[in-house]
């Protein structure tokens, strides 16, 4: 009795340590219905079915919350068709295998194949790929740099200027089909950085510059009690991302397959997830829509108006298509026209101009005029 005790002890005891970590001769499969979870068992990752369809996914969820929520989605757009499919660690790589051990999905990296490897998920919700003997941040591989349609906290939107790796938002297709939906949520570097959404390459939505607290044309990040927001422009990176000041508290962000992009926050006293806030917010949130020179006020009907100086370019413009914008009423006169201040506007888009910091409203004002 005393040797079984000890041998199922130490069973336990390695099983616990392992619990995390996938090792090169450790694996998943469907049929076993194995997970691997983080050490503070708030991230499981495993095999998953969305619906009733006969589509396997590997990704990973929450595993303190009862509403199954997914954050991450490996091989969203390759699934497993039946119930035989296996994760396992070959040649240095995550790859997942289909009922013929046929790859469908694999981590690519190029690390050194001679030196053992492990698979590790962190309580962040990271899947990392790193070296067996080495503990630090230095990943091989990480899910962080390609998210599916969720920003975690700690995880970065942006450039990675060094790599070239630009991480964004792809929706899902439903609600219940993790594939490649038709909205992107993606970092533009102009002279001011800022976030568009994309329907099909196709801008719908700009967030406006950041402004050291939020993007401007998103009032509704504001400040909070728990989430500080970071917006990062240097040599290395440009890149968004955000921190809860509660380790207690989950919160993300989500691209829906509705083009909608969202805070939800985990309220435990309800068991639900609650809606924060969400961008667009109105009809006039959306891109270009009132046309040039012109302004959006959804108070008023019409909601498009042109600025002081200029008129509808067709007059069914405020009726029927307000694409068209504002022309000037009378031919620029650089001598006798002025400037005027808008107020309560988001900046223009600044992908194609040119921005001079170093100089003043003066100089700006006589460069203008020439």
């Amino acid at each position: 009795f005393f040797v079984v005790l000890v041998v199922l002890i130490l069973f336990s005891c390695a099983f616990s340590i392992h619990a995390n970590t996938l090792s090169s001769t450790e694996s998943l499969t469907i049929s076993r219905n194995l997970t691997i979870v983080s050490p503070g068992k708030i991230f499981e990752l495993g095999f998953f079915k969305p619906s009733t369809r006969p589509r396997w996914y590997l990704g990973i969820w929450y595993k303190k919350i009862p509403e199954r929520t997914y954050v991450w989605v490996a091989n969203r757009d390759t699934p497993l068709s039946n119930s035989v499919g296996t994760l396992k660690i070959s040649d240095g790589n995550l790859v997942i295998l289909d009922h013929s051990n046929i790859p469908i999905w694999s981590t690519n990296t190029k690390g050194d194949v001679r030196s053992p490897i492990v698979a590790e998920l962190l309580d962040t919700g990271n899947l990392v790929i790193r070296y067996f003997n080495n503990n630090s941040q230095e990943f091989l591989w990480q899910s962080f740099d390609f998210p599916t349609d969720t920003l975690l906290p700690e995880m970065k939107l942006g450039w990675d200027r060094k790599t070239g790796l630009n991480r964004f938002l792809r929706s899902y297709k439903s609600s219940n089909d993790p594939t490649s939906g038709s909205f992107s949520y993606k970092l533009e570097t102009g002279v001011y950085s800022e976030f568009f959404m994309l329907a099909k390459n196709s801008p719908v939505y700009r967030t406006g510059p950041w402004n050291g607290i939020q993007f401007i044309g998103m009032p509704e990040m504001g400040k909070s009690d728990y989430v500080i927001y970071n917006f990062t422009e240097n040599n290395e990176e440009v890149s968004f991302t955000f921190l809860m000041t509660s380790q207690n508290t989950y919160s993300r962000l989500k691209l829906s397959d509705k083009g909608e992009f969202e805070r939800f926050t985990w309220i435990p006293t309800s068991s639900q997830w609650s809606l924060s806030w969400s961008s667009p917010k109105d009809q006039c949130d959306v891109y270009d829509l009132c046309g040039p020179y012109s302004y959006c006020d959804i108070n008023t009907s019409p909601i498009c108006h042109c600025i002081q100086g200029f008129e509808p370019k067709f007059p069914e413009w405020k009726l029927i298509d307000a694409a068209g914008g504002c022309v000037r009423r009378t031919p620029l006169n650089c001598g006798k026209d002025r400037f005027l201040p808008l107020k309560q506007m988001k900046l223009p888009d600044t992908k194609t101009v040119i921005v001079d910091r170093k100089i003043g409203m003066k100089d700006c004002k006589k460069r203008c005029l020439t």
